[in-house]
């Protein structure tokens, strides 16, 4: 269901230089952006460099409710103020 054939072509074709990945903040989101990504990598495409949406605690969410994947997220994406 991925075309993942068709999407390297077009990514070939389309001179494509980064390839956002968005998928949804779920197990089976993150199985299938770390398969898409192994898959873009097995190609050879040197050129384009593969993201991940930035992922963490929106504002006004109680620390209580966040689960431990969001909360790791979080911290890897920290900045500094």
């Amino acid at each position: 269901q991925l075309h993942i054939s068709d999407l390297i072509k077009r990514i070939k074709d389309d001179g494509v230089t980064e390839i956002i990945l968005a998928t949804n903040a779920s197990v089976e989101g993150e199985s299938t952006a770390l398969y898409i990504q192994k898959q873009l990598k097995q190609s050879k495409l040197e050129d384009v460099k593969i993201t991940r949406l930035a992922r963490g605690l929106p504002i006004g969410v109680d620390l209580e409710y966040a689960d431990q994947i969001t909360l790791s997220h979080a911290l890897n994406g920290r900045r500094e103020l």
